[in-house]
């Protein structure tokens, strides 16, 4: 599966592939319940693209493009627990790169680490995370590495939601975040594929707007 030159192109390429295996459904009228209680339109699973061995290969080389473009001093690759250590130690094994992980919690016994892997004090570290939400988690991952004295260069994302919210909490942070794949193209790209049509696209750009009240009577 060749990758495409363009940045927008890929990120219609990974859109289009993470629809097509299911690693993200869409269902309006059947809507999903997150952990936090929001309904939701939309399900993302994309760890699901690791059991197929063409799209993983594809996500792997274009999260390796995006991290060498956006960040060529890097260092070190780290991953957040869970779903974005295996896609972190991929891009790491592609860059020939040390690769540690991020607990969301310290571990309970023997050392107690919050940090797996050998991370020295002022390396240079791009995140790994395969969704991005708030950015609530995926923060504090960063905000650990940053007080394990490692300098955490940007984040990296398989797909982002683009809740402003999360744009916020990235620029308070400090932390630039770059994403293959984002809703809008996500949309765009359900159109193009007829999986969802003019009432299924207005109740999805509804839920982005207020993704806390959508749903609420249904």
């Amino acid at each position: 599966m060749s990758l495409a030159e363009d940045p927008n192109q890929i990120s219609r390429q990974t859109a289009s592939l993470l629809l097509k295996i299911g690693a993200i459904r869409l269902r309006p009228e059947q809507p999903f319940t997150w952990a936090s209680g929001w309904k939701s339109p939309i399900y993302c699973d994309n760890r699901l693209s690791l059991s197929y061995p063409d799209v993983r290969t594809f996500i792997k080389r274009a999260l390796t493009q995006l991290v060498t473009r956006e960040h060529p001093h890097v260092e070190a690759i780290a991953g957040v627990a869970t779903a974005g250590i295996p896609q972190g130690a991929l891009v790491a094994d592609a860059l020939n790169l040390p690769f540690a992980y991020v607990r969301s919690s310290p571990k309970g016994h023997g050392m107690e680490n919050l940090i797996e892997g050998d991370l020295p004090r002022g390396r240079k570290v791009v995140v790994i995370e395969d969704l991005i939400s708030t950015g609530g988690s995926s923060l504090k991952a960063a905000e650990a590495l940053q007080k394990h004295g490692c300098q955490v260069l940007g984040m990296v994302s398989i797909f982002t939601y683009g809740f402003e919210v999360a744009r916020q909490n990235f620029a308070t942070a400090g932390i630039p975040l770059h994403s293959l794949s984002n809703y809008q193209l996500l949309i765009e790209e359900a159109q193009s594929m007829g999986m969802i049509g003019a009432a299924e696209t207005e109740s999805l750009q509804e839920w982005r707007s207020q993704p806390d009240q959508w749903g609420r009577d249904k």
